[in-house]
């Protein structure tokens, strides 16, 4: 009897860790699927990523003979009064729409989940300008901002309102944020619907019966149940907007002046202007910024993706 339990739970200890290691073991035609994927991110950004680096260190200006010259583009960077305008509005920029993008999404998902009519249909049409490209967006808006809203500011006897935003120094940053905005705003709001259709409807009725009132339930149950989708836009939103091209190119072009011109506007200047090592430093840096607020981004998000 002995012998034949022994023998039963060798087999079954056997068969258990050949079980374990089977699961473990990973399929060598994952890999052989894997390969093509990895081969063109590594050939299309790994490898000139690397090159970038690597002449950032260098006086090239794109073509021709280069000399090493260490850390000197490193160095002029942060006594460069250009480059430092353009990380503050960046940085200025993307925490101003984030705050934007994020308070309307959130009102606007809690309307569209509300018993409200034609809630599908309404879904649809804020979701159309996350669709149509930003250069785009950026010309009509252009013209809005340049002709529609002066003759409409002229005709009013609005002061403020007859010259474009857009030639305001001071306020131009207030026209790229409103159509940043308006792009941006239906992502979010997808997010923010999913995360309030996963609240139990169990909790509001108990809310009702306890009295709450609907600002009550907004403020002490809907926010908190929903927090882990806040900072889900949040991070996205802010590594996003530090990335804006498009919509700022098609509005003002970096102007007036230099006043809305972004990192990503500096760099690219920079680019065909023949500063080549120069703002590959400058995107060398700008790299370290965004896998930095990536990095914050898992560490804010870890343990969040039950929601």
């Amino acid at each position: 009897m002995t012998a034949t339990t022994s023998s039963t739970t060798t087999i079954l200890t056997g068969g258990d860790r050949r079980a374990r290691r089977s699961h473990r073991r990973v399929e060598p035609i994952y890999y052989l699927f894997l390969l093509p994927s990895l081969l063109l991110f590594t050939l299309a950004i790994t490898v000139p990523g690397l090159i970038g680096i690597f002449f950032s260190f260098t006086d090239s200006i794109g073509i021709g003979e280069w000399r090493f010259v260490g850390l000197t583009n490193y160095i002029a960077l942060f006594s460069d009064p250009a480059i430092l305008q353009s990380y503050l509005f960046t940085a200025g920029f993307a925490v101003a729409t984030v705050i934007v993008v994020n308070v309307i999404a959130f009102l606007l998902a809690v309307g569209l989940t509300a018993r409200i009519r034609f809630k599908t249909g309404l879904r649809t049409i804020f979701v159309i300008p996350m669709v149509i490209s930003g250069i785009i967006i950026a010309y009509v808006f252009n013209f809005l901002f340049s002709n529609s809203l002066p003759a409409a500011g002229t005709s009013l006897g609005l002061a403020w309102l007859e010259t474009s935003l857009l030639a305001n120094p001071d306020l131009a940053w207030v026209a790229i944020v409103i159509v940043t905005a308006w792009q941006a705003v239906p992502g979010t709001l997808l997010i923010y619907i999913a995360g309030l259709l996963s609240v139990p409807g169990d909790v509001y009725e108990a809310a009702d019966l306890d009295g709450a009132t609907k600002t009550q339930q907004l403020l002490r149950i809907t926010v908190p149940l929903v927090a882990g989708y806040v900072v889900i836009n949040v991070i996205l939103g802010f590594k996003g907007f530090l990335n804006a091209y498009d919509i700022i190119v098609g509005l003002t072009n970096g102007g007036p002046g230099t006043a809305t011109r972004s990192v990503a506007m500096t760099i690219i200047a920079g680019f065909n202007g023949g500063d080549y090592a120069y703002q590959m430093a400058n995107a060398t840096i700008f790299f370290i910024v965004a896998v930095l607020i990536s990095l914050l981004q898992l560490s804010l998000t870890r343990g969040r993706n039950s929601f």
